[in-house]
């Protein structure tokens, strides 16, 4: 599967870079962004996959969060995808900003005439993974998996449904059970269709009630003074509650002070990576 290289900047004694391909999940051109330490010049490295939230494209992240000095110092590749497939020339895609373009949800779409290319699902888990392993100094056996917002539902998701695949996952303000939420009720009726059962599948407090793997460290950023925490659309409460239960591990920790935006996630990214690293570096 080739890479074509978009860009590449030193950064941090590494490298960021974008690359574009062909995807054969998605059926059309994406972008991924990747940040290479500088030990990747001469060994492996863990990856740590980030997953951004809705609008967001592969460079929200790079160009904001500052997570290239953390990554740098700890050895760990960053690989951050776009948010949906572009560019599918499908009725209504680019109608709203909650669905379509820039709104994968990370899900496999069932639905016409979503389903052929809305398959971010399976993309991140792997059709990504076998890409970056097979064209960088990536360590297969040690990945693990973030995002914010909408990519923090989906990183919660892919935790919680691969069992093992994953040595650490965290969030920041994540879509926490989108079946109960304006946004997830939305992209999941129209990329799922109106049977709610199938939409279990794709929501992390239902994941977590019935998680039977081994244990899964989460660690969740909240800001207090978040809108769409006051709106009723990320609903982290439930998810505790779900992993209270089943004897999940969560550190939540709720930020006085901190809005949905960037400025909130690059207060905490060093955070982030460390709990990262711990599992990664084990």
């Amino acid at each position: 599967m080739a890479l074509a290289q978009v860009s590449s900047n030193k950064c941090s004694g590494g490298y960021q870079k974008v690359f574009e391909h062909d995807s054969t999940e998605l059926k059309c051109k994406m972008k991924v962004a990747v940040y290479l330490p500088p030990k990747a010049e001469n060994e492996k490295c863990p990856v740590f996959y980030w997953l951004s939230g809705l609008t967001c494209t592969e460079q929200n992240f790079i160009t904001k969060a500052g997570s290239q000095q953390a990554a740098s110092e700890h050895g760990i590749i960053i690989v951050a995808p776009d948010t949906s497939p572009r560019g599918c020339n499908i009725e209504g895609e680019d109608e709203s900003w909650d669905f379509g373009t820039g709104a994968g949800f990370y899900v496999n779409a069932t639905q016409e005439p979503w389903k052929t290319n809305y398959c971010m699902y399976t993309y991140v888990t792997e059709e990504l993974p076998r890409l970056i392993n097979a064209n960088f100094p990536a360590d297969p056996e040690k990945m693990s998996i973030s995002g914010h917002s909408m990519g923090g539902h989906g990183a919660l998701i892919c935790a919680l449904k691969n069992p093992g695949k994953y040595k650490a996952v965290s969030a920041f303000a994540p879509i926490c059970n989108p079946i109960q939420c304006a946004w997830g009720q939305k992209a999941f009726s129209g990329y799922l269709g109106e049977d709610k059962k199938t939409w279990e599948a794709y929501d992390a407090t239902v994941l977590a009630a019935s998680y039977s793997g081994p244990q899964l460290d989460i660690l969740i950023d909240q800001g207090r003074d978040d809108q769409f925490l006051s709106a009723s659309q990320l609903l982290p409460d439930n998810l505790i509650a779900a992993c209270s239960e089943k004897k999940i591990p969560v550190v939540f920790r709720l930020q006085p002070g901190y809005d949905h935006s960037y400025f909130f996630i690059y207060s905490f990214i060093t955070d982030h990576i460390k709990h990262h690293a711990k599992f990664l570096n084990a």
